[in-house]
Parts: structure tokens; C-alpha cells; sequence
């Protein structure tokens, strides 16, 4: 990835800034899926974001039913992922979840 990001740098955008790494598909049942993610943070350090998106079927679902998942089960886990990301980034970038919802 890391050599992708150099590669459009230097070749298309010089002011390409990555704004972080979320790690998704996570299942944390998997003894490899928890082993990347203790890689990735180790590596990246505060470059990845602190919510993970779980492997979920609400998630693969969404997608074909043209509506983004908090709008098919607001409840589910995926949804409840993405909303934490949206609150993450807002905060992130220095933006109040109040005055972004409004």
C-alpha cells in the first residue's frame, strides 16, 4: 500500500496525504484476523483507525439493495461500525458530531 501511495506521489499528486487505515472484514474469531490487526498497529501506529468494521452480513448485504447499511438494520453491527467510524473522523478532523449532523 505504503508503496502504491509513493508511487502516485511522486508520478501524479505530490499533496496525496493518506488520512489513515481502517481495517475491515475483521472477524475476530480468526486467529490470523487478530494477528494482523496487532501488525497493522504495530506498524502504522496511530495511522489506523481505532474502529474496526466486522465481517458482517448486513454489510455484503447493503450493497445490492442500493441503501447504505444503517438504513437496513441501524441496530446491526456493521451499521454500528460505521457510525462509530463517521464519529471517529469527524473527531479526527476536528469537527463536532453536533455540527456535522447539523
Amino acid at each position: 500500500m505504503q508503496n502504491t501511495i509513493d508511487l502516485v506521489q511522486s508520478n501524479l499528486n505530490p499533496d496525496l496525504q493518506m488520512e489513515g487505515i481502517l481495517l475491515s472484514m475483521y472477524d475476530r474469531r480468526l486467529r490470523l484476523a487478530n494477528i494482523v490487526v496487532e501488525k497493522v498497529r504495530e506498524i502504522f501506529g496511530d495511522a489506523v483507525y481505532n474502529t474496526i468494521i466486522h465481517r458482517n452480513a448486513r454489510i455484503s448485504e447493503a450493497p445490492n439493495m442500493h441503501m447504505p447499511v444503517v438504513m437496513i438494520n441501524a441496530g446491526s453491527r456493521g451499521a454500528t461500525n460505521f457510525l462509530n467510524l463517521a464519529e471517529e473522523l469527524l473527531a479526527k478532523n476536528g469537527e463536532p458530531l453536533s455540527q456535522a449532523a447539523g
